[in-house]
């Protein structure tokens, strides 16, 4: 345990800034999942709907910081290729 005030607080601080990273991470991760579920099952309505929810979540991951650009980007494009196969 560090002994000096700032170093305190970094550690209180960096505690926060994981659990809201991981918050963010669990939430587009499982957009994913849910999207690759009803490509699975067939639906395609279903699937283009959490096609666009999933991409919002990417993006957002994106926006915090938790994930790099071009992860999103090809998150985004692997699921599009899957939906466009689909059809």
């Amino acid at each position: 345990m560090p002994n000096i005030k700032s170093a305190i607080k970094r550690v209180s601080v960096i505690e926060k800034k994981t659990l809201r990273n991981n918050m963010i991470k669990s939430g587009y991760k499982s957009a994913v999942k849910k999207f690759e579920q009803a490509i699975e099952a067939g639906n395609k309505e279903e699937a283009t709907k959490l096609f666009s929810e999933a991409t919002k979540k990417v993006d957002q991951a994106c926006t915090k910081g938790v994930i790099v650009k071009n992860t999103a980007a090809r998150k985004k494009s692997n699921m599009a290729k899957k939906l466009n196969a689909m059809k």
